[in-house]
């Protein structure tokens, strides 16, 4: 099986909750939360409010927010990343300075350029990134292509254009549109189809057809009983890896490691807070070659710090994102407290999540 090196030993990789030495009890975890619900500026993911909960630890603040529909297996891995911010030790950087992409939802191409005016792009069009949604229910591809296409003239030519499909086309479908989309010279397309095989079987067929845009894999890495899977059956040219659904910076390195593939880090719509962490992630990276999906908090119309982690002439960097972790607002925690019935409906969860590490 694959694995990482450390010191010279080859470890074996499990994909399964991470095993801790770090295990705070149940009842300091509790202590310490507190569940907020923040205000989207617009509907993402089919979200329009974002539910998170902030626990501070030893070392910080740590965020703990898995999507409602997740299981208590993949809660408890968000939940071992949220005890590594708050109580471990986040691996050193290797680098100051991330570059971040900019986030285009799927929404109607005459509000794409209202939407990029809210991040501070790079001055050099060459160094500007834009992830943009794609494939969303209810849409047709012409949408898609209008959208990306309307990306492509406000960024201009040397703009790097990613695609995000969240796993939603048939292998065919895939075919069709990264097809229509290729001639907007996409840098990738993230998780077209939903399973291992399909994205193999797509990369192939793409090749065959002469359509080149690289696969990236997100959701078969994050929520992939074996994640390594990707890397063995050749399904894809590079990974997305996320902090808090993989366990945890250290772990996300292991996988990195392990799958021999360039590597991309982006958030699952977390706070400044979860941003901070990913900042790490990115930082500590042996190798990074593409701008990381890591400007989501232009997405809230609320964060729980005073000064939102968003990036400056698209960078952010580790000093920032370490005073962001140090900077949260008990009065914007008192503000977006979530009801009670949503409060106790998260603290069950979490002590679920907590039996599972």
């Amino acid at each position: 099986m694959p694995g990482t090196r450390q010191g010279g030993r080859r470890r074996s990789y499990a994909p399964d909750v991470p095993p801790s030495p770090l295990r705070p009890h149940l009842s300091d975890l509790l202590a310490a939360a507190h569940v907020v619900t923040l205000p989207m500026r617009l509907r993402f993911r089919g979200v329009t409010e974002r539910e998170a909960v902030l626990i501070q630890g030893p070392r910080g603040w740590a965020e703990w927010a898995p999507f409602p529909e997740y299981d208590d297996r993949d809660a408890a891995r968000w939940l071992a990343a949220a005890v590594e911010l708050g109580w471990g030790e986040v691996p050193p950087p290797v680098r100051a300075e991330v570059g971040v992409n900019a986030t285009v939802p799927a929404l109607a191409a005459a509000r794409v350029e209202s939407v990029l005016a809210r991040y501070d792009l790079a001055a050099d069009p060459a160094r500007r990134t834009a992830k943009v949604k794609v494939a969303e229910k209810g849409q047709v591809l012409a949408d898609d292509v209008a959208r990306v296409t309307e990306v492509r003239r406000v960024l201009g030519p040397l703009a790097r254009i990613r695609v995000d499909a969240n796993g939603a086309w048939s292998v065919d479908e895939a075919v069709e549109a990264l097809t229509a989309l290729a001639p907007l010279h996409l840098e990738y397309a993230e998780q077209p189809c939903t399973a291992v095989e399909e994205l193999a079987e797509l990369r192939v067929r793409l090749a065959r057809a002469g359509v080149d845009v690289p696969v990236a894999a997100d959701e078969s890495i994050r929520r992939a009983e074996d994640p390594l899977r990707v890397a063995r059956e050749h399904a894809a040219d590079l990974v997305v890896v996320k902090v808090a659904p993989l366990g945890g910076v250290a772990r996300a390195l292991e996988i990195v490691d392990a799958c021999g593939l360039p590597a991309v880090v982006s958030s699952a719509l977390d706070t400044s807070v979860g941003l901070a962490a990913g900042v790490r992630l990115a930082a500590a990276l042996p190798q990074l070659d593409h701008d990381c999906g890591l400007g989501t908090a232009a997405l809230l119309a609320a964060d729980v710090v005073p000064d939102p982690l968003l990036p400056l002439a698209g960078t952010l960097t580790t000093d920032r994102a370490d005073a962001a972790r140090q900077a949260v607002d008990p009065g914007r925690l008192t503000a977006y407290r979530s009801s009670a019935e949503r409060e106790a409906w998260w603290r069950q969860r979490l002590t679920r999540a907590h039996a599972l590490l």
